[in-house]
């Protein structure tokens, strides 16, 4: 059964307090594998999405936006008279009718506000009608016309545009070097100088973009399918010249996000506006067609890495020099190199960042930014240089793992890579493995194994929370979280139990509302350590004041509330991050050239796991993600058009049942970890670190069946097949 693996150090369970009107004895919620609270009412559908009202207003109308046909341009006129016609239309909304809006930070949501057209599929009007097909056709119907520019949508390595920004993703420098990278390089005995190139990648989280707007006189009310219905609230309050009072967001089941709906997107904004407008409430579903465009997506990245060892296995050397795309409207750079600044132990080292405004949509967040395709990159090549040392790969990894941040020089609060490493390699039976490549054939099959590490830091934001002791004996707990299917609800619940010193059952819990304690949104691997804190605060306070609190509870009961902003907002002198590591098998078909992988196992230090249940579903469902980045998902910028080519699921293609294995041969496994320097639960996040690393195993696994290397993402049969021949 998955769970946890060799002990790297063990923790006790920590003592609650006790009071007089609760058990002496309570269960032990931190630690158990509890079952979702919300699993029933999502299996029934009794849980309610953004646009799954309980009851729709009779009066409430839907909206349908029209996306612009040319990459590059100005919208130089909008015929909305066809539209208008049709029965049940209500309005048609254009860059010259659409109420003004206050000037966003995210120029992406200055939606309907100017007539540039700064990359196809730009919103440049909006259909309003009394039910949905009706909205659909009346879109249909709009006709715009434009004064198209020469566009420009390709990457490549030497682009004239290229420049190093100041800052990557997360607020990194672009560029870190210590010492002299190059000149060690040259001097060292060994070497590896590979490029290695991933597509650009989409999210696509089960639910689309959805939301429901109405406004009450001078207050808007939003249910939008968001990471952190905070930042949507006070993006809108923004936008609209409204007191945050006069805005109410609520965020309640989200159906995944991928980290697409971390922040606001054009939908929402397009809903509220439509409701101002028509004055009726407004529903708006992106369709799964337009996500590609207008949500955000993974930039595609080109590598360089460049690794230096001695004989023996240590880096004297580490290079690794990304160039991604931004748009021309909001620089984001995924920071893909920064991982290989913590990662292993080495005198001399570069990163770099470099990007390339072109004429696309802004790329944003997803699942583990950065870490993702940086370690794909570095991963590979620390095979290729175990490859050419002749060293086992795990040993090679084990020989430089640093003793302290190779970045900042600060000591790591826990690393336990090296566990990781040597536990996945027992439970996957390595040891057995022929270090060989492409000597494993069964008639057409080749076979390999791979293996790779994980990293992800550990993040924390400030958030508040409170909670009520009630007259019936349960305790009532308030925060605005967001849970977008990791959980959250559950083990809040548990962290709330645990520091109550009551059985789970005892706890109820309210998140996904402004109404609620302010909290920072689900991202960055950070929610549970961040809203779980401020949970703990509150219900220690509580369980202080019950102990101080004589007679009968009030009527309202006895609330106390936490904010974390002092805590939080202290860094302790540390590097904190998360690790793991990655092991697959694959087969590969030469007849064919199709890749399987029959066995993935990960291993991870994250931490105290608060919830085994949940937290293997995220490691397997990062896994998962990762494994649909190595062999499946891929999308293709086309020149001419100037659109991503790959517009649903038929052709965007994430895996499905049958390309990932089923249980044991897919699994999670962790090492218990202590580490005080985190947050009072000793949780480390653990969303994200599941995709970081899989790539890179699956591909070296890929190498180790065939003795080919493939650098380029992902290895569908047409790149695997011809160089196989």
């Amino acid at each position: 059964m998955p769970g946890t693996a060799t002990s790297a150090a063990s923790r006790t369970a920590t003592s609650a307090a006790t009071r007089t009107r609760v058990p002496a004895a309570p269960a032990r919620a931190l630690g158990a594998a509890a079952e979702r609270l919300e699993g029933l009412d999502k299996v029934t559908g009794a849980a309610r999405y953004a646009t799954e009202l309980a009851h729709t207003p009779p009066d409430c109308a839907y909206a349908w936006p029209v996306p612009a046909t040319v990459a590059s341009g100005r919208v130089t006129a909008v015929d909305t008279a066809a539209a208008l016609a049709l029965p049940g239309t209500l309005a048609v909304l254009t860059p010259d009718t659409a109420p003004r809006l206050g000037e966003p930070d995210d120029p992406n949501l200055a939606v309907l506000q100017h007539h540039t057209v700064p990359h196809r599929g730009w919103y440049v009007a909006l259909a309003v009608a009394e039910t949905l097909p009706d909205a659909r056709a009346a879109a249909a119907a709009v006709h715009v016309t434009y004064a198209a520019e020469p566009h420009d949508v390709t990457l490549t390595p030497d682009h004239p545009g290229a420049y190093e920004p100041q800052e990557a993703n997360g607020g990194h420098p672009a560029r870190r070097e210590r010492g002299d990278a190059a000149a060690a390089f040259a001097a060292a005995p060994v070497h590896v100088d590979a490029t290695y190139r991933i597509p650009p990648l989409h999210n696509h989280p089960m639910e689309p973009h959805a939301a429901y707007a109405r406004w009450d006189g001078d207050h808007l009310t939003v249910y939008d399918s968001s990471q952190g219905a905070g930042p949507v609230h006070a993006v809108l309050a923004r936008l609209f010249g409204l007191r945050r009072d006069q805005v109410t967001v609520v965020s309640q089941h989200v159906g995944g996000g991928f980290g697409s709906k971390g922040t606001p997107r054009p939908h929402v904004v397009l809903a509220a506006m439509a409701a101002r407008h028509t004055g009726r409430p407004v529903k708006l579903a992106l369709p799964r067609g337009h996500l590609a465009a207008v949500v955000g997506h993974r930039a595609p990245t080109l590598h360089r890495v460049r690794l230096g060892a001695e004989r023996d296995g240590t880096l004297t050397s580490v290079s690794h020099e990304v160039t991604t795309h931004t748009s021309r409207i909001r620089e984001f750079v995924e920071q893909a190199a920064v991982p290989a600044r913590v990662m292993y132990a080495s005198p001399h080292s570069l990163t770099t960042h470099r990007a390339v405004p072109l004429d696309v949509p802004t790329p944003s967040w997803m699942r583990a930014p950065g870490e993702a395709p940086g370690m794909y990159a570095l991963e590979s090549a620390m095979d290729e240089l175990a490859g050419a040392l002749g060293l086992d790969p795990v040993e090679l990894r084990v020989r430089n793992d640093p003793a302290t941040d190779p970045d900042s020089g600060l000591p790591f609060s826990s690393r336990h890579l090296v566990e990781c490493l040597r536990e996945g390699a027992r439970l996957f039976g390595w040891a057995d493995r022929d270090p060989r490549p492409a000597v494993r054939r069964e008639g057409t099959l080749l076979t390999g194994t791979g293996v790779a590490a994980a990293t992800y830091p550990v993040l924390l934001s400030p958030s508040t929370a409170t909670v009520t002791a009630l007259h019936d004996g349960g305790y009532a707990v308030a925060v605005n979280a967001t849970d977008i299917g990791t959980g959250a609800r559950t083990v809040l619940a548990q962290i709330a139990a645990d520091a109550l010193g009551v059985a789970l059952d005892s706890v109820r819990i309210d998140i996904g509302s402004t109404r609620l304690p302010r909290a920072p949104l689900a991202g960055g691997s950070s929610g549970t350590a961040s809203w779980g804190w401020a949970v703990h605060a509150a219900c220690t306070r509580l369980t202080e004041r019950l102990a101080r609190h004589a007679g009968p509870l009030p009527v309202e009961g006895l609330t106390a509330s936490a904010d974390t902003t002092e805590e939080a907002g202290r860094t302790p002198p540390f590097a904190r991050h998360a690790f793991g590591a990655h092991f697959a098998e694959v087969q590969v078909d030469t007849v064919t050239g199709e890749v399987r992988v029959r066995r993935l196992l990960g291993v991870y230090a994250a931490g105290r796991i608060l919830n085994p249940r949940t937290a293997r579903s995220q490691f397997i469902g990062g896994m998962t993600m990762g494994l649909g980045m190595a062999l499946t998902e891929h999308s293709t910028m086309d020149p001419a058009f100037g659109d991503f080519a790959e517009h649903d699921l038929a052709s965007y293609h994430v895996p499905s049942h049958a390309d990932v294995p089923s249980a044991p041969d897919i699994d999670a496994y962790w090492v218990e970890e202590e580490d005080p320097h985190l947050n009072p639960m000793g949780s480390k996040g653990i969303g994200e670190i599941g995709i970081v690393g899989t790539p890179a195993a699956i591909g070296n696994a890929v190498h180790h069946a065939t003795g080919i290397r493939f650098r380029e993402l992902p290895l569908t049969p047409d790149r695997v097949l011809p160089a196989l021949a």
